[in-house]
């Protein structure tokens, strides 16, 4: 069966952070086939909503929008001041991907990247209520700018909160707003789901975004994702969304540290994006089959 999707990538997949030089990938971008660009709200003071989105108009591209979720963007910390700090880091964001004309702000925003501890019961229960407290108001301001939230599990070397689907589902039947809704990554998604059509059948019509890479945070087709399961749970949902290329340069210290990437994962990063894309259109159209 043929998938009905768009083609997104990555701006970390070359750089970090984003910003007006930024800009100049877009044309590169939209001649290498894609259809749309994800942008990485690092700091919303470095983007001029304005700026983007007429480089976005002159490219023929449309913009994703996600965020970035450091120690000081934290919806579970013990100290509120954090909280309020990623509240407001979020409404810039949803102005952001408003001014550019998406229609959703993703990512793990529950908690901060990399908070992956053993903690008791107790705590984690209360770190669980202030997640969903907080993402009941994080879905009020989106609602106020006419946008979605896109959550995110990831594995558990980055957090110890949501790692899989049916953990993800649990959080959002909890926030139970209409906004709320599910981005799926296939790197995470290989090192703790069981199968891969089965976490997007739990999703189902929740999900609104999909990042790829393989296992290793490579080229898409290059490891050893469940590609076929993936599919066949994408079709089950009548997915129609994005498909977005989501992996990192190791080029940049700061962005490698975080994402634990010492060494390059292609020869360059433009081969990375362009045989990433190919096999994606392949796969997407039934051309591809493994495991």
């Amino acid at each position: 069966m043929f998938l009905n999707v768009s083609f997104g990538v990555s701006t970390w997949l070359w750089t970090s952070p984003f910003d007006k030089s930024t800009l100049k990938l877009f044309p590169k971008i939209k001649e290498m086939g894609f259809d749309k660009v994800e942008i990485p709200v690092e700091d919303p003071s470095l983007i001029d909503g304005k700026e983007v989105k007429k480089a976005l108009e002159d490219n023929g591209l449309e913009a994703l929008v996600c965020g970035a979720f450091g120690p000081s963007r934290d919806l579970t910390h013990d100290d509120p001041k954090y909280h309020q700090i990623c509240l407001d880091y979020l409404s810039a964001c949803f102005k952001i991907s408003a001014e550019l004309g998406a229609s959703f702000v993703a990512g793990p925003m529950y908690s901060a990247v990399g908070k992956a501890r053993l903690v008791s019961e107790e705590q984690k229960k209360t770190e669980w209520e202030r997640a969903v407290n907080n993402l009941q108001k994080v879905c009020e301001m989106a609602a106020d700018w006419g946008q979605d939230i896109a959550l995110e599990a990831l594995n558990r070397f980055e957090t110890d909160l949501i790692n899989n689907s049916k953990e993800l589902m649990l959080l959002i039947d909890a926030i139970n707003h209409p906004r709320a809704k599910v981005l799926l990554d296939s790197f995470h998604m290989s090192i703790e789901e069981a199968n891969m059509e089965d976490a997007v059948r739990l999703v189902g019509d929740k999900l609104i975004h999909v990042q790829v890479s393989e296992n290793h945070r490579g080229i898409p087709g290059t490891g050893q994702t469940h590609w076929d399961s993936f599919k066949r749970g994408l079709e089950a949902v009548n997915y129609q969304g994005c498909i977005s290329i989501e992996s990192f340069t190791p080029n940049v210290q700061e962005l490698a540290g975080a994402v634990c990437i010492w060494k390059p994962l292609a020869p360059s990063q433009d081969l990375f994006a362009e045989k990433g894309l190919a096999f994606l259109k392949d796969w997407t159209k039934g051309r591809f089959f493994t495991h």
